[in-house]
């Protein structure tokens, strides 16, 4: 029997997409792990999260464990609302959908907004997840690149406008990581997400703001688009992944109440109970914003660390953008395939992602590679740059 013959055609196209996590590099065994977008070990709460299950089990026994789950649910949707506020996003229960982690969310956006014949706008590099949800979707997606100010909108408008010049549909929606992007670790300036928006007014489409890193600052903040948008046209996708634990598959979208609604309406009860109740009492015990400042002090110390041995052990024809927080360093080594590079880093040792998983034309991507500074300590930060420093002076 044939059981693909079972599967609808958009599946089987979904299905001929680049399979799901192919960028994960296997490791050897002593690995340093530089391609790891993953918080670094000690700043798991992995003791706080203990002590609040315990508390949860002990007053509320059972109660957490069954489909509708512990009160502490809404109390968490509460303390997310609280934390959006002090971001100048201000949203009522009906425009805050609590979700399975970020992807979850980007799934249902593009689940409820998208079809075959959708337009979609992506940066370029992007979040190669990303990439991958919208291609089940549809096939028609627009790269705009970006540069070390973040997404060119100025490129976007010359896209936009020759498009309703030749009559041709303009994208739905416009996903972006505006703060300290993945993969670049760029940050997109005040005056360019102004224009962002002037544009999703002038040509009717949505904005995806995915804000996973956004609390990450190691100086300033920026303004979210979210809270900057007066027309309702910007979609914020939050997640407590990077600040406090990604196995705990905890996001949301915060957004005009219509698309809370169609994304609730299929995401059914795909909830964690047990995880959200878990996370609401961790928060009510928790100096979040004292966490938030240990976070930040970490991160830009392990960012400096990278930052310095990439100038002692890369060679001139490295280069790279310099992030203000977030987790990532986007490097670009001319004249170098980085995917055909990455076999000798790993017998020496180090990992890190080819940037070609990061573009919808792959062959944009060939001379970058990203590194992470968030999983691995200071020491272990500089001895990977050193070999792959090391690697690289080899391979010219």
């Amino acid at each position: 029997m044939n059981v693909a013959s079972f599967f609808p055609e958009n599946i089987k196209a979904a299905l001929k997409n680049i399979p799901p996590g192919e960028w994960i590099p296997e490791l050897p065994e002593d690995c340093i792990r530089l391609h790891c977008g993953y918080p670094a070990p000690a700043l798991v709460p992995d003791k706080e999260l203990k002590a609040a299950v315990a508390s949860l089990l002990e007053e509320e026994r059972d109660l957490p464990l069954h489909y509708i789950g512990s009160p502490n649910i809404l109390k968490l949707k509460e303390q997310i609302k609280k934390r959006l506020e002090e971001r100048g996003i201000s949203v009522s229960e009906e425009e805050l959908l609590i979700t399975s982690g970020a992807c979850q969310a980007i799934d249902l956006i593009a689940r409820i907004i998208l079809d075959e014949e959708s337009i979609v706008a992506v940066e370029s590099p992007t979040y190669m997840e990303a990439l991958e949800i919208f291609q089940n979707y549809t096939k028609h997606l627009i790269s705009i690149p970006v540069d070390k100010h973040g997404l060119q909108t100025d490129v976007l408008e010359e896209i936009l406008a020759e498009r309703k010049r030749n009559g041709l549909a303009q994208p739905r929606f416009l996903y972006t990581i505006p703060t300290f992007q993945n993969p670049t670790g760029t940050t997109m300036t005040a005056e360019r997400r102004q224009h962002l928006l002037e544009l999703a007014d002038s040509y009717n489409f949505l904005i995806v703001e995915d804000d996973a890193y956004g609390e990450l600052s190691f100086y300033k903040n920026l303004p979210t688009l979210k809270a900057m948008d007066k027309m309702s046209r910007v979609l914020h996708i939050g997640s407590f992944s990077k600040i406090v634990a990604p196995g705990m598959r905890i996001g949301w979208i915060a957004g005009a109440r219509e698309i809370i609604h169609a994304s609730a309406w299929f995401k059914k009860d795909l909830n964690h109970p047990f995880a959200q109740a878990t996370m609401a009492v961790y928060l009510a015990n928790t100096d979040f914003e004292a966490k938030l400042l240990t976070l930040r002090d970490t991160y830009r110390g392990k960012c400096a660390v990278l930052l310095s041995a990439l100038e002692q052990y890369l060679p001139e024809s490295a280069s790279w953008y310099v992030p203000e927080g977030g987790y990532f360093v986007w490097m670009k080594i001319s004249g170098v395939d980085t995917s055909k590079m990455l076999a000798a880093a790993l017998a020496e040792g180090v990992s890190y992602i080819p940037g070609k998983y990061f573009f919808m034309n792959q062959a944009d991507g060939t001379e970058f590679l990203r590194l992470s500074f968030s999983y691995e300590d200071e020491k272990e930060i500089a001895e990977g740059i050193r070999r792959l420093g090391r690697v690289v002076e080899a391979g010219l």
